[in-house]
């Protein structure tokens, strides 16, 4: 193989990865039952409604969803974190009650002569998981 095709190729490989790691994103999902909250049966995740109100029907709430995003994955995953983990709590719909970008911590960095800092944001969702009665 010759010099130039051993750069090109190792070139396209460095692009390659770092576009892939640039574009990872995750989502960490955890949820929180309410104390004294019916225990119900799981519910299909297909089926749970996102509000961004309180609806109007009768209601009993359950618990709570709580989604920390990191990087920018897209609505539709974000809404399907909240969709599954609202059925394990046996929900009918969730209510979004909270999603903001907040300053979570500070990095420091530089030799003790120079330091520099720099704030860490990071964003939380939370959601009322709600059953119908």
């Amino acid at each position: 193989m010759s010099e130039i095709a051993r750069r090109t190729t190792a070139g396209a490989a460095m692009i390659l990865a770092l576009g892939v790691l640039g574009g990872c994103a995750s989502i960490s999902v955890s949820s929180t039952r309410y104390i004294g909250a019916a225990e119900v049966p799981p519910t299909d995740p297909r089926a749970v409604e996102i509000l961004r109100h309180p609806p109007h029907r009768a209601h009993e709430r359950l618990g709570e969803v709580m989604l920390e995003p990191s990087g920018r994955p897209p609505v539709a995953e974000l809404e399907q974190a909240i969709r599954s983990e609202a059925a394990k709590l046996g929900a009918d719909a969730a209510v979004l009650v909270f999603d903001r970008t907040k300053r979570i911590g500070t990095v420091v960095e530089g030799p003790w002569w120079a330091r520099s800092a720099h704030p860490v944001y990071g964003r939380r969702i939370v959601a009322v998981a709600i059953r119908y009665k």
